[in-house]
């Protein structure tokens, strides 16, 4: 018996040496990684707890989302060191003349998904609560929300060979002009659901208003559009978002992931699903989006469809706290991986298929320093890889100013 257990004892210090020697180092890493994953779900409720507003009421969504109806007052934008004693400009003071219509054509509505299970109350604001698990998703928990520091060209010089560095992983498809004095615009989206095919890619739609420089680190963004986003938002729909940044994208973020938009409508979700969304040869979903600058207040007011949604104070920005110079309209598609990516822009289809197959942005105006809609003058477009996405532009009487834009990505043209 004596003998066994002075066996069982030289084996188990023959064992500890062996361990200590190598397998130890590798049951060491699950700790260090099982540590790692900790800190991260730490930083990650430190975030929640500063994004999720107690709510007056909440609404789980057909699509997964909650919906907080948080009220007006307490809502994350007077987080912003600048906004600690701000006045909510309920209203815009005026309206742009000369908004383009046409009453022969009845447009098909669009919804928020979140709306089949309820409206928020007045003097609240709706807003997408954040999981922890869509801040787990995000590279990095300081990362989450924004886009990639200096990752977003400038547009106006895309084709510059000095922007490489700048535009690696996005591809664009847009139509750009120069304006004097801008003070925003207007544009009719059609929607769409492309296809997604990696993990971390994007496509989007959208309107940029800009002023700066990256050089000078000081490009100040308006945007606003709809995007497929799975690893922002989990899931293959189509978006509603918005961002901003005052410093070429060092800050700024989507939606309310961060301080700066005062909302003051409780009817639309900024980063909620939009439905539905235009088919193939079928029938088609548009959705009109327009941003002004109110002549009275400064502030930067955001309108979708008939609703006023909010505003972007003007003192968070330095150029755009005067007026913009840019403005660009378009599609975008975001792939980190290496290789060209097939993720669709826009329906996957190029531009020459035309109408109800290829997606477009019609009715396109600038506004002008006296707060009049006007059609653009000298509207470019750009797309650097056109085998893969392209954009053409024109003018009609039923679709007034238009892009149509997009591609299916890598395919025999476009390796």
């Amino acid at each position: 018996m004596a003998a066994t257990r002075a066996c069982l004892v030289a084996l188990a210090v023959a064992l500890s040496f062996l361990f200590l020697e190598g397998p130890a180092a590798v049951l060491a890493a699950p700790a260090k990684t099982a540590e790692s994953l900790e800190q991260r779900r730490r930083e990650a409720q430190s975030l929640l707890r500063r994004l999720n507003k107690p709510p007056v009421a909440s609404f789980q969504s057909p699509d997964g989302d909650v919906i907080d109806c948080v009220h007006i007052s307490k809502q994350p934008a007077f987080d912003h060191p600048l906004l600690k004693n701000h006045t909510i400009q309920m209203r815009p003071s005026y309206n742009p003349g000369g908004m383009y219509h046409d009453p022969t054509i009845a447009p098909h509505p669009i919804t928020q998904t979140w709306h089949q299970n309820g409206k928020c109350p007045e003097n609240t604001i709706p807003i997408q609560r954040t999981k922890e698990q869509d801040v787990l998703r995000a590279s990095s928990i300081k990362r989450y929300g924004k886009k990639r520091p200096r990752s977003i060209p400038n547009l106006s010089s895309i084709n510059d060979p000095d922007t490489t560095n700048i535009t690696r992983g996005h591809q664009h498809a847009i139509a750009s002009t120069s304006v004097d004095k801008c003070h925003g615009t207007k544009a009719t989206f059609n929607l769409w659901q492309p296809m997604i095919a990696r993990a971390n890619d994007f496509s989007l739609a959208q309107f940029w208003i800009s002023g700066g420089s990256y050089q000078g680190n000081d490009l100040n963004t308006i945007e606003v559009g709809w995007q497929v986003y799975p690893q922002m938002y989990n899931d293959n729909n189509a978006r509603l978002f918005i961002f901003s940044t005052h410093d070429a994208y060092q800050t700024g973020c989507y939606n309310l992931k961060c301080s700066g938009f005062v909302q003051t409508d409780n009817q639309i979700a900024l980063g909620g699903t939009i439905s539905p969304v235009s088919t193939y040869g079928g029938t088609q979903y548009d959705l009109d989006i327009l941003v002004w600058k109110d002549p009275k207040s400064g502030n930067w007011w955001l309108q979708v469809g008939t609703n006023n949604v909010g505003y972007w104070p003007s003192l968070i920005f330095s150029y755009l706290a005067d007026s913009a110079s840019t403005v660009q309209w378009g599609g975008e598609v975001f792939s980190p991986d290496a290789g060209q990516t097939s993720t669709q822009m826009g329906s996957g289809h190029f531009p020459e298929e035309g109408f109800g197959k290829a997606s477009y942005i019609k009715n396109i105006q600038v506004v002008d320093s006296s707060n009049n809609l006007k059609p653009p003058s000298d509207v470019k477009t750009i797309a650097k890889q056109q085998n893969c996405y392209n954009a053409k532009n024109g003018m009609s009487s039923d679709m007034g100013t238009y892009i149509y834009y997009g591609g299916p990505g890598k395919n025999s043209n476009c390796p």
